[in-house]
């Protein structure tokens, strides 16, 4: 799965801060494996260098193979606490997506399989 982060110029994109995001995402969906391809993640400060309530954003895209690309999205006071409630929308979105998929029969009996296995956090 290959993780593209997009940050607007309100929000600090250091390495440290990409690899955090990048290991959120990868271990929210990694029970689906090589089924989810690309996720596309961008961040945004909706003030700008004001302060506010809820002005970070983070919206994620991701790209199930076989499947339309899904998106989320999350408003929170911090860019951590956005990321957080987007990766849970998105691990449900995408469970959703696989489900259904697969409850109409043309998942495999391994894609079936790792959905009935529990959630890994």
């Amino acid at each position: 799965m290959k993780v593209q982060i997009h940050t607007d110029s309100h929000v600090e994109g250091h390495e440290a801060f990409v690899r955090h995001v990048t290991h959120v995402v990868e271990g929210a969906l990694e029970r689906f494996g090589a089924r989810v391809t690309r996720v596309e993640v961008h961040l945004s400060d909706e003030n700008g260098p004001k302060s506010g309530l809820d002005d970070k954003r983070c919206t994620m895209e991701v790209r199930i193979a076989g499947l339309r690309p899904t998106a989320v999205s999350h408003r929170a006071t911090s860019v951590h606490d956005a990321v957080g409630g987007a990766v849970h929308k998105l691990r449900s979105a995408v469970e959703s997506a696989v489900g259904k998929r697969n409850a109409r029969g043309t998942g495999t009996l391994r894609e079936r399989a790792a959905l009935a296995s529990p959630v890994r956090h």
